[in-house]
């Protein structure tokens, strides 16, 4: 959630978001606007893949009435089905602050100081031991790099809102527009991945670059040029919000 620096922008954003709450609320008390709430999360949650097996809790723990939401259940859902039910509860006008039963997900304002850069550092230290590895001559990743696109996305997750390029390289081998073409579409390919697990596309670009950046001290031609790499190109990422991490467990 970005913060509106416009005061009038900041204005007209509280006064939408009071004409909301009178529409759906008009003279309800607190616990007749949460129940209301209660009601029309459950469609939103069947057409967003939960089905019925994620119930939106207008309750606070000590359970009082409240707008902001703990949804409970969905623990076999996988993040990217989590993040689109997180995302269509919270759209619904007079929803706060979004908070799954399973995680351990921060309300606005409560999130901590950001590094943007460690989540760089962190999948620069899980490749520098192992390699997202492809198909010869394919965007394909081979089954055993699984594990490992498993491992990256949860180094990234605490850094949502940081803008992220995958870079793809191959070595020297086929001609340079080929490798060109390969690289940004084994780039692309791992962006899919790690959007499958819950990072959002918005904040991940990708950029091929051939065989034209070797490893340092490498021949061109060795096979462990083919490689993907990570680069923070924002360094103020968002702060997360429930909507944001919508998939921690």
């Amino acid at each position: 959630m970005r913060i509106l620096k416009n005061p009038r922008i900041a204005l007209a954003a509280g006064a939408a978001a009071m004409v909301a709450l009178a529409i759906i609320g008009g003279n309800m008390t607190g616990p007749a606007l949460a129940d209301r709430l209660a009601e029309r999360t459950v469609p939103v949650v069947a057409e967003a893949g939960g089905g019925n097996a994620v119930e939106a809790q207008f309750r606070s723990p000590n359970g009082l009435a409240s707008r902001h939401p703990l949804l409970v259940g969905g623990e076999g859902l996988d993040d990217s089905t989590r993040a689109r039910i997180a995302r269509a509860v919270a759209a619904i006008p007079g929803v706060g602050g979004i908070r799954w039963a399973d995680g351990t997900m921060l309300s606005e304002g409560e999130a901590p100081p950001l590094r943007p850069l460690h989540c760089q550092e962190d999948v620069q230290a899980l490749l520098r031991a192992r390699s997202i590895r492809f198909e010869e001559g394919s965007d394909r990743l081979v089954p055993g790099s699984e594990p490992l696109v498993d491992e990256v996305a949860t180094a990234l997750r605490p850094c949502l809102g940081a803008i992220i390029e995958i870079t793809g390289h191959t070595d020297s081998s086929g001609t340079e527009p080929g490798n060109l073409s390969l690289s940004r579409e084994r780039a692309a390919a791992v962006r899919n991945e790690l959007v499958e697990r819950g990072i959002p596309a918005d904040g991940l670009r990708i950029r091929g670059v051939g065989s034209r950046l070797p490893v340092e001290g490498l021949d061109p031609a060795d096979p462990a040029n083919r490689r993907i790499e990570f680069t923070v190109l924002e360094t103020e990422p968002i702060m997360p919000t429930p909507v944001d991490t919508p998939g921690p467990r």
